[in-house]
């Protein structure tokens, strides 16, 4: 992203960037509470979540988007409490935070490499840094060749990729991705869970409906329904409690479907 002249971007480091990790988990939730509009979308879910890929579960409507734009602090709790990386102030998580929504604006002029780069402008990199990361991220996705080609001239399944690589720029502390393989053919969903399980050492929050996903790249699982937790543990565990009668045609499948008739908090 050209600047005008060349004013180089600086800021000041905070004492949250620089201080000894104190916390256990990069995100920990106690009986919170977030409304979509009206309606209470999350109603008393407990979390402590670390280093790993999380998988978050749910049917349409179970909440999983109202609580990960509550992590990306883009939703301010109705009540309980959110600490994140430690409790630090919101504008030190975005710093070290990669979100991708379920959909994203976007400037359709821009090239790719344009657009990573404005976003990591926005979370404020240093500029030294932002070259090298911004290919890096790009290459990671797999959108190298197109670095250089307009978001508008790009298929849905690269603009989401386009969009995977803005959330990692940063190499973010916490990553937070909304139904990430929606529009991805079969090989890049492959990638992107490649991708996931190369991120092992960063807290990464993955929202999704697609339960093949989460078999494949995480190591936990939680299953929301109506803004509450039903079950928390890892994929074997979810797929040991279906059987045979249940619907679905893989284990993680039918012990999805046979928790959500239960309803019960695991």
């Amino acid at each position: 992203m050209n600047q005008e002249g060349d004013e180089e971007m600086v800021r000041s480091v905070s004492a949250a960037e620089v201080a000894p990790r104190t916390y256990a988990f990069e995100i920990s939730a106690r009986e919170l509470r977030v409304r979509a509009g009206r309606r209470m979308a999350v109603d008393g879910v407990d979390l402590s979540f670390g280093a790993g890929v999380h998988g978050l579960l749910g049917p349409n409507g179970a909440g999983k988007t109202t609580l990960v734009r509550a992590l990306a602090t883009v939703l301010r709790p109705a009540g309980g409490e959110l600490a994140l990386l430690g409790g630090a102030e919101p504008r030190d998580v975005r710093r070290r935070l990669g979100y991708l929504p379920q959909e994203f604006g976007f400037y359709r002029r821009f090239t790719v490499r344009e657009f990573v780069e404005y976003m990591a402008w926005l979370k404020e990199m240093p500029k030294a840094d932002v070259p090298g990361a911004v290919q890096r991220a790009i290459e990671r996705v797999g959108l190298a060749d197109r670095a250089d080609a307009k978001l508008k001239t790009l298929s849905g399944g690269m603009v989401r990729r386009a969009g995977i690589a803005q959330a990692i720029v940063n190499d973010p502390a916490v990553l937070l991705l909304d139904e990430p393989t929606a529009g991805l053919d079969p090989a890049q969903r492959v990638r992107l869970r490649q991708l996931l399980r190369d991120m092992a050492d960063t807290c990464v929050v993955v929202s999704t409906h697609v339960v093949e996903d989460v078999a494949a790249a995480c190591t936990d699982v939680v299953l929301l329904d109506a803004g509450r937790i039903v079950f928390q543990g890892t994929p074997e565990e979810l797929g040991a409690a279906g059987t045979d009668a249940d619907a679905g045609d893989s284990p993680l499948e039918r012990g999805y479907s046979a928790l959500l008739a239960k309803g019960v908090t695991r």
